[in-house]
């Protein structure tokens, strides 16, 4: 059995996150805004951090009324980790993580945006621990998504640009030169991205913000590709009753759009939310004068204020 390693919370920044202890780990958590609002809860996808939900993204947001969490999955940021290759958990636990979490915060029924990934622990936590959740913002993601696994047939493949570029064999950085890691993932982001993304410079700065924060950047990358898969459960998103905003790239080359359209019609109370250009990516700024008042409008509030 592999050893997991965990940070003390002397080694945090201070005053901008504190360790949770959730489902026998310890998850990093930062927020914005007043606990006295309604909860959202910013789930990242596979292998990334908090650092992915953009400080600004959150500002706005908590402006709004929101009180913005966001956290590390383990195995990223300065959450419970193991070493690379050799995760001792399941994707399951990546589910139980995010309920234990918003039990441990007290925040009752959170609102829950997750991305990618992280739009399938939303999923999951809306099946099997509905009174968590009070609504579902769900994007770039894909209906009963199981990670490491292929979509369902019933659903459009990936692009044939994207396929080949999985298929090209790219070196490993150099582990010890965060320049080099940071330019590493920075590129692999390009294949993903559409024709409405981050600029390079604000790419590069979230990407480099993530590898500070990350205690192993290493296994970071790679564990959340190691475990299986998770329950099957596309048959039980008909039994989801809370609303859902379906927000998805128009753009998307590894989730086409189609997947966001398959979802919003799979699930009960839903509206699909387009966003021309966009890729398989975190929203990008320009997108967030019309994703910012959406989100806060589904989630019982108005348009936020233009800040960060």
């Amino acid at each position: 059995m592999s050893t997991h390693r965990t940070v003390g919370d002397e080694d945090l920044l201070a005053g901008t996150e504190r360790h949770v202890p959730a489902n026998g780990v310890r998850l990093c958590v930062g927020t914005f805004g007043s606990p006295e609002h309604p909860a959202l809860l910013l789930v990242s996808g596979a292998s990334n951090s908090m650092d992915w939900w953009a400080d600004g993204l959150c500002r706005r947001l908590a402006d709004g009324g929101r009180y913005v969490v966001r956290y590390d999955h383990r195995d990223t940021g300065r959450s419970t980790g193991w070493p690379a290759g050799s995760p001792d958990y399941h994707f399951d636990d990546l589910v139980a993580d995010a309920a234990a979490l918003v039990e441990q915060l007290d925040l009752g029924a959170a609102h829950v945006w997750g991305i990618s990934m992280g739009g399938a622990i939303a999923q999951r936590l809306a099946v099997e621990h509905p009174q968590r959740v009070a609504s579902l913002t769900l994007s770039s993601t894909s209906p009963a998504l199981r990670i490491g696994e292929r979509p369902y047939d019933d659903l459009p493949p990936m692009s044939k640009s994207l396929m080949a570029s999985f298929g090209e064999s790219r070196p490993d950085p150099d582990w010890a030169d965060p320049d080099s890691v940071v330019e590493h993932i920075a590129t692999g982001q390009r294949p993903l991205t559409g024709s409405v993304a981050l600029a390079g410079a604000e790419l590069r700065e979230l990407v480099a913000r993530a590898v500070a924060r990350t205690v192993d950047i290493r296994a970071s990358l790679a564990n959340h590709w190691s475990i299986d898969g998770g329950a099957e459960y596309r048959d039980a998103l008909g039994g989801i009753t809370v609303p859902a905003l379906v927000v998805h790239g128009t753009e998307d080359p590894l989730f086409p759009y189609g997947h966001g359209e398959a979802l919003a019609a799979e699930l009960p109370v839903a509206r699909l939310l387009p966003l021309p250009g966009v890729g398989h990516q975190m929203p990008p700024r320009a997108t967030w004068d019309t994703l910012v008042p959406a989100v806060l409008a589904h989630t019982g509030g108005g348009p936020g204020k233009p800040t960060g």
